[in-house]
């Protein structure tokens, strides 16, 4: 069982102080939020992806990078990759690159995103996302396990011969979440792979995520990848602690009062009691989130959002000491002691590894000499008639370069221009 944060990447008024910090601000605050996350021993730190006001995280995969360097163990990994605006072959590159840097301390959540002008910044029409998602997706799927691929889609340009550079560390691709709260479509996708389903698990009655993650596992287990004791679920939530019940709601109070996404709506006491948030004290928070398996058994992964609604960082950093040193040890035992063995183990690299190759040593892709050169970029697999007139031109422009580079005169004249 793997227990980590997850942050949105929001900049948000602080409404106890009245100040907002720059973006600047709350990205160092950010790594410094993973790096705590490592040192009072949790497993994972995500990040969402977001291409608006008032959130920072456009590029994910540059912040995890820095966060991977400055830590050693930690998991680093997306609460959101736009599988929808992304490009299929960006994201097999970019994410394979964080892949080596990391040293395989990494993997993704695939996800649509709600914020519907992003799709024309990017050329993309909302109403198509579930199509993008799935088609995009089946293409980032061949791009990490084929050295070769030739593609043709609705909604981008064919590929022909492509290989996706660096190729996925020891041959093995990173693992994939799909997120959702509402869509099968996506539970059926996650289970067609044989990827994991992420429920966020926040906003939510349990008994809502439960009919998706219930689809999923039945699903997975008709496509053949196991059981569906076997499937791969992670779930989101949301706490706040302190060491009695009445100081949690006192000091959550107002940055729940004023959240953007839930202000001005039920009563933090309503939503904690209606909703997976758990406030209290340490010991209502450990039964709260031992509620979760109550509901919905053996789970892989459990990404608590800490940092957001204006929290200052150091309320977030006193949060992350109560989480990681007096909550998860407690969860975790507790965890560990109903699991059915049957189910799965959490995804890491390593695991990966081994399940491809057993005791042997894993394979290293390198570049294939035969594929084209390291100038142009062409490819024997790739010869079109564009290619062939492209090279044609450039054989013709270079004969006559060759010609005036000869004569004397013609060379005096270029020198003096």
């Amino acid at each position: 069982m793997q227990f980590g944060l997850m942050s949105v990447s929001d900049v948000t008024r602080n409404p106890v102080t009245g100040e907002t910090p720059s973006e600047a601000e709350r990205i160092d605050a950010v790594i410094q939020i993973a790096k705590k996350t490592e040192e009072v021993g949790l497993d994972v730190f995500a990040i969402g992806e977001h291409h608006n006001p008032p959130f920072f995280s456009s590029s994910p995969t540059t912040l995890l990078a820095a966060i991977a360097a400055s830590t050693s163990r930690l998991i680093v990994t997306t609460s959101t990759t736009l599988i929808t605006t992304n490009d299929p072959v960006r994201i097999a590159e970019e994410y394979a690159m964080l892949q080596h840097v990391s040293k395989g301390r990494m993997d993704l959540m695939l996800g649509r995103g709600n914020t519907a002008p992003v799709y024309p910044w990017f050329g993309q029409d909302i109403r198509q996302g579930l199509p993008l998602a799935i088609e995009n997706y089946d293409l980032l799927h061949r791009l990490w396990r084929e050295d070769v691929v030739d593609w043709e889609g609705r909604f981008r340009s064919p590929l022909q011969g492509f290989t996706s550079t660096p190729r996925p560390l020891d041959d093995v691709p990173p693992f994939v979440w799909h997120g959702s709260i509402r869509t099968p479509e996506i539970a059926e996708q996650a289970a067609y792979y044989g990827n994991g389903f992420f429920a966020n698990h926040i906003f939510w009655p349990t008994q809502h995520s439960l009919r998706l993650i219930e689809f999923y596992r039945q699903r997975f287990e008709h496509h053949g990848h196991g059981t569906a004791k076997q499937a791969i679920v992670g779930l989101g939530g949301q706490t706040h602690i302190a060491r009695n019940s009445q100081d949690a709601y006192r000091e959550f109070r107002p940055y729940f009062d004023e959240a953007p996404v839930y202000g001005h709506g039920p009563s933090l006491e309503q939503f904690s009691s209606q909703t997976p948030l758990a406030v209290g004290s340490v010991q209502e928070v450990i039964d709260k989130i031992l509620t979760y398996h109550d509901a919905f058994g053996d789970y892989q992964r459990q990404l608590f959002l800490q940092d957001h609604a204006g929290l200052p960082l150091g309320i977030v950093l006193d949060q992350l000491e109560l989480l990681g040193g007096e909550v998860v040890p407690v969860v975790r035992k507790e965890l560990e002691s109903r699991r059915d063995p049957e189910s799965a183990p959490a995804p890491t690299h390593e695991r990966l590894v081994r399940a491809k190759y057993g005791d042997t040593t894993p394979r290293q892709p390198r570049p294939q000499a035969n594929r084209g050169d390291n100038v142009t970029g062409g490819s024997p697999y790739l010869d079109t008639d564009e290619v062939r007139a492209a090279r044609e031109a450039e054989s013709a422009g270079a004969a006559r370069t060759g010609a005036e580079g000869a004569d004397p005169e013609a060379g005096a004249a270029s020198a003096g221009d």
